[in-house]
């Protein structure tokens, strides 16, 4: 460790990754510290000892933002060698007796496929395409600037298309634009990934962007796992100078050498605590009392042989969303907000062998599972997991060789950001979307010189998409280090 740096950054998930390349390009000496034996964060994959061979993404596994947002877009994994494959169909949302939903990457195959109702996915999705990045962009943005391709009239007319479709979606009334089953149910699986109120602001925001994604670039995963999209990171980041200490927790900003300016990608609380003693009162106390959202709890699976979905179009999928109707689907989160654990919680599934052959190790594959449930449960979600896939895919629990499982209550074991199982960082509701975490202008500065708070705690929200780091170290340059211009991302620079 040395005893002096420029930057100091607190964490190698996504954005502390993100954040770290980003003050490194700019010709400054950086830092990482991460509390783990890997670095990573919330994309890593590792051998959990289950079945000889068999690797696990513990965290996120599908990546739609990990080529579409505007700092992976500069960074262009691709052009530096990491492969990721996209599936013919984004999603799936198995239904009962009758056929499942299926998103297709291509919108037209998506309308044919879901019949009679077809018509009204395109009424709601065809005019975004047309300009994919204002939706990303509006999605994505710090909350407190209009980007470029927002200001001339059809980027306008564009964010007046979103907010409309969004609005109808987070109201009672959500079932008039999506008037079928099948429609509405592949809506909502996909407003289930912010687990919260079904229907709301919050919910609504993230499917309108996310489905959007998925019918333009597709929703990719990387070939072996979401690992690969840190050690792509990393290798930037030390080609650029930089340095990443794991097994290195940081309890108070005095474990650390001194820098001008230090970005923590954890949890409000934990920056809290970091920083305690030096923040102003009401920054401090703001951080403290950031709501937790609601929680996932963790299943991975070694299956011998594919999950046998009743419908085998499902299989095509890269995710999974197992809930059922929209009604059944609703009525399971509204269950986890009032702290009760669902009986049929809703469940996030991914089988990468379906799309990346490599990761079957001797006719053995990972299955990735995981549930909605309240804030800091301590059940084990195994069952309850078990019994969705049996719902919809009958002999799914013969095939079951091993499984671990990570109550929401243990989360935070492997990830010190997952307090009680709650993976976003903060609650994800519109208001916390801005204010996130707290009502400021700047929600990235701590309120002391050269402390930043860079996590999913911050705007925009919760992914895999590297903009709450980039943003927090664009201000960092700014205002530490005199650096208006963002240094270029761009390989081989």
């Amino acid at each position: 460790m040395s005893a002096g740096v420029d930057a100091v950054v607190v964490g190698s998930g996504p954005n502390g990754m993100s954040a770290a390349v980003t003050l490194a390009r700019a010709g400054l000496s950086v830092e990482v510290f991460e509390a783990e034996s890997t670095i990573g964060g919330g994309a890593r994959t590792l051998d959990l000892g289950l079945a000889p061979g068999i690797t696990h993404d513990i965290c996120s596994a599908v990546h739609p933002l990990a080529i579409a947002s505007p700092f992976f877009v500069d960074f262009d994994l691709r052009a530096r060698g990491m492969e990721l494959t996209t599936p013919e169909v984004s999603y799936a949302q198995p239904l009962d007796g009758k056929p499942a939903a299926l998103a297709f990457h291509d919108l037209d195959e998506t309308v044919h496929r879901l019949g009679e109702a077809g018509p009204e996915w395109r009424r709601f999705f065809a005019p975004l395409l047309d300009r994919v990045d204002d939706a990303i962009w509006l999605s994505l943005g710090d909350k407190r600037s209009v980007p470029e391709t927002l200001r001339d009239v059809p980027g306008i007319a564009n964010v007046v298309k979103f907010g409309l479709r969004l609005l109808s979606q987070a109201s009672p009334a959500w079932n008039i634009p999506l008037s079928h089953e099948s429609t509405q149910s592949l809506f909502t699986g996909v407003a289930a990934h912010a687990i919260g109120g079904l229907p709301a602001m919050g919910t609504a925001a993230t499917a309108t962007m996310l489905s959007t994604v998925a019918h333009a670039g597709g929703w990719p995963s990387p070939i072996g796992g979401s690992q690969a999209i840190i050690d792509h990171l990393a290798a930037d980041l030390e080609a650029h100078g930089g340095t990443v200490h794991a097994n290195a927790r940081v309890d108070h900003v005095s474990d650390m050498p001194a820098a001008r300016a230090y970005l923590l990608d954890t949890s409000a609380l934990n920056a809290a605590q970091i920083f305690s003693g030096l923040l102003p009162a009401h920054v401090d106390k703001s951080l403290r009392r950031f709501k937790h959202g609601n929680a996932a709890a963790k299943v991975d699976f070694v299956l011998n042989g594919p999950v046998p979905w009743s419908d085998p179009e499902v299989g095509r999928a890269g995710t999974i969303h197992v809930g059922g109707s929209r009604a059944q689907m609703a009525a399971a989160e509204a269950q986890v907000m009032n702290g009760r654990m669902p009986d049929h919680p809703v469940c996030l599934v991914s089988d990468p062998t379906v799309f990346d052959p490599s990761r079957e190790v001797n006719g053995l594959r990972p299955l990735w599972t995981y549930a909605h449930v309240p804030f800091d449960c301590p059940l084990d979600p195994t069952e309850y997991i078990t019994r969705q896939l049996e719902r919809f895919a009958p002999g799914f629990r013969d095939h079951i060789v091993a499984h671990n499982a990570i109550p929401a209550s243990e989360m935070a074991g492997h990830n010190q950001n997952y307090i009680g199982g709650d993976i976003a960082t903060g609650i994800v509701s519109f208001y916390r979307m801005m204010a996130r975490p707290r009502t400021s202008w700047d929600n990235y500065s701590l309120g002391v010189p050269g402390a930043f708070l860079c996590s999913a705690a911050t705007p925009p929200a919760p992914g895999v998409h590297g903009m709450n780091g980039w943003f927090a170290a664009r201000r960092a340059l700014k205002t530490r280090f005199g650096i208006d211009k963002a240094p270029s991302l761009a390989p081989g620079d």
